[in-house]
């Protein structure tokens, strides 16, 4: 799953018509920390998500297994929208040399 900002829409007046009455979104890939990185999709919206909203994006055939894209030529899909967020800032690394000098023992 990709954590993303919505920052844009599609309209393709031609396209086929297994997506007749599905909404394109442009979604930028985002750290936890809601840093938009480089990374974007064009995914169909499922949920309603409005430009600068923060969602999940399923891709791949995950992108076809919710009720709108069910046997329809899509490869992203937006899923969720995300109402909050909560990172742990731990010193992860340090935390796996303690466990493994304790397992050392």
């Amino acid at each position: 799953m990709l954590l993303g900002r919505v920052v844009g829409t599609v309209w393709a007046t031609r396209h086929d018509p297994l997506v007749d009455n599905l909404r394109f979104m442009v979604v930028r890939a985002a750290k936890p920390d809601g840093t938009l990185t480089d990374q974007w999709v064009v995914a169909v919206d499922a949920v309603g998500a409005g430009v600068g909203e923060l969602v999940l994006v399923a891709q791949g055939s995950s992108g076809r297994q919710t009720e709108v894209t069910k046997n329809r030529p899509v490869d992203a899909v937006i899923m969720a929208i995300v109402d909050d967020l909560e990172v742990q800032k731990r010193d992860w690394a340090a935390l796996d040399q303690v466990e493994v000098k304790d397992l050392a023992r």
